[in-house]
């Protein structure tokens, strides 16, 4: 379907990676396909332990003993749908579908992060008159839940000391740092008590945000449905000695969640209290949110499931109490780059199994020490509330390099293209260069890629004649590094 789009061939390979599931954790099916590619061709290969590929690609002609240069993105994508949404992310292809100069995807992620890294450094690899230097391509896994598959990545197997990083989603701005992070898992044995007669069952839900990544977009000030359910049981609780139970949200810690719900129980005599007392809720909810999340809506539904107990009263204002004593959203801004974030979590998923309630946050700083400031916080609720807390994934902050030769000849190719200076900024989302500059002693990175908006929601969405710029700069970039 996008054959009538330039540019054809990065643009088609797009196209054939959408047909593959690659959910963080399902990277088997994308991983052998990049394997079998590389070997069809004649490349050196090598797939790791954790999936990760490396090929190799020797120079073009007259290009062949020029520096190699590292070409770098990640394979999984995260896989959010709407409710109404039938997709299945283990086995359904993607949907994709053109709007105007958009490319998105039918009621789910598009995949462009990173997908968009991965169809440009096939399209290189496969091309034939493109020049550019000797390339070594690393396409990684577990980007999406930690940075999983860059912290087994034999460092090396590089010979090149020159790494671009394609993972960036604003055309025109060069990434040059950004947050350490990792993942927290606070979790809880539920205490449960025999559903109390004359009492009424409904789902509480709240829907209608819009979500967002948990760096790029956690300025935006967007609502976290987890932090909203837990303010609205809050006040439930208190007014109505409302009890809960099956409470969920989100379903990545690293995506802002936009809907969250919980059975809740009250006696049946107050049932008409109890909305009017929600929809007063929402009208204040929605005053709060009017600029960041319009369509915020909180209802009362009938519960389809057979329910017999519920978590006791004091389980239920213990794990309420978590919720709105987490930090949540930023935490400090930098005083160094105008307008970053420096510190931040995100409550990302609550999730109740018979056994076990959860909560998953994402952990963001480019200070150490803020970082482990917040640790000491999660600590300090999960103790006070009951929860045991799980420390996973750490990893480290890529700091600004203020002699990087290839940022400097990345900025000189961008304004002999475009004929206007880039922008040079850090960014609060995870990238994976931090660990590479720990991994391959000396190397020097830069990052950028074309415009993609709405990532981790069911609304992202590529623009196609920002891939095509960001497209034609990289030759652009490769042709210059090997003068």
């Amino acid at each position: 379907m996008l054959t009538d789009h330039d540019p054809k061939d990065a643009l088609n390979f797009f196209e054939a990676i959408s047909y593959i599931p690659r959910g963080s954790g399902n990277e088997n099916r994308i991983s052998d396909f990049l394997v079998a590619f590389a070997k069809e061709r004649g490349f050196w290969v090598h797939q790791d332990k954790a999936l990760n590929v490396v090929i190799k690609k020797p120079g073009t002609k007259g290009l062949e003993n020029v520096p190699p240069v590292i070409l770098q993105g990640h394979m999984d994508m995260v896989c959010e749908k709407n409710a109404a949404t039938v997709h299945d992310f283990e086995k359904d292809p993607l949907k994709l579908v053109i709007e105007g100069d958009f490319l998105m995807a039918e009621g789910t992620t598009l995949g462009a992060d990173n997908g968009a890294a991965v169809a440009m450094i096939l399209a290189l690899l496969d091309s034939r008159d493109i020049p550019h230097p000797p390339l070594e391509v690393l396409i990684t896994t577990g980007e999406e839940v930690g940075l999983l598959g860059a912290a087994e990545i034999d460092g090396t197997i590089f010979e090149g000391r020159l790494l671009i990083n394609l993972d960036s989603g604003e055309e025109g701005i060069f990434c040059v740092s950004c947050a350490g992070g990792g993942r927290a898992d606070i979790s809880y044995v539920p205490e449960y008590s025999e559903l109390p007669a004359g009492h009424s069952v409904k789902t509480l839900k709240v829907r209608g945000l819009k979500g967002g990544h948990s760096g790029i977009d956690i300025t935006k000030e967007r609502g976290n449905s987890n932090r909203i359910l837990g303010r609205v049981l809050w006040t439930l609780m208190e007014k109505f000695g409302v009890q809960f139970t099956d409470i969920n949200g989100g379903s990545k810690e690293n995506a802002i969640p936009r809907e969250a719900e919980a059975v809740i129980a009250f006696a049946a005599p107050r049932m008409k209290e109890v909305a009017d007392e929600i929809a007063e809720i929402e009208k204040s909810l929605k005053r709060e949110y009017a600029t960041s999340d319009s369509g915020l809506t909180l209802s009362i539904d009938d519960c389809d499931s057979n329910i017999e107990s519920v978590f006791s009263q004091s389980f239920c204002a213990k794990f309420v109490s978590a919720l709105l004593l987490l930090p949540n959203g930023v935490q400090a801004m930098s005083l160094v780059l105008k307008g970053l974030p420096e510190t931040s979590l995100n409550i990302g998923v609550v999730s109740t199994t018979k056994d076990r309630v959860s909560i998953a946050c994402s952990i963001r700083s480019s200070v150490a020490s803020r970082k482990e400031m917040l640790l000491a916080q999660l600590k300090a609720a999960s103790e006070t509330t009951g929860g045991k807390l799980g420390i996973s994934g750490l990893y480290p902050a890529w700091e600004y390099n203020e002699k990087s030769a290839l940022r400097e000849k990345t900025m000189r190719a961008f304004t002999e293209m475009f004929g206007k200076e880039p922008l040079v900024r850090g960014t609060h989302g995870g990238l994976e260069c931090g660990i590479f500059s720990e991994k391959i002693p000396g190397v020097d990175i830069v990052s950028f890629g074309p415009d993609i908006h709405n990532m981790h929601t069911p609304n992202e969405k590529m623009s196609i004649p920002s891939f095509a710029r960001t497209w034609q700069f990289l030759i652009k970039l490769l042709t210059k590094l090997a003068e």
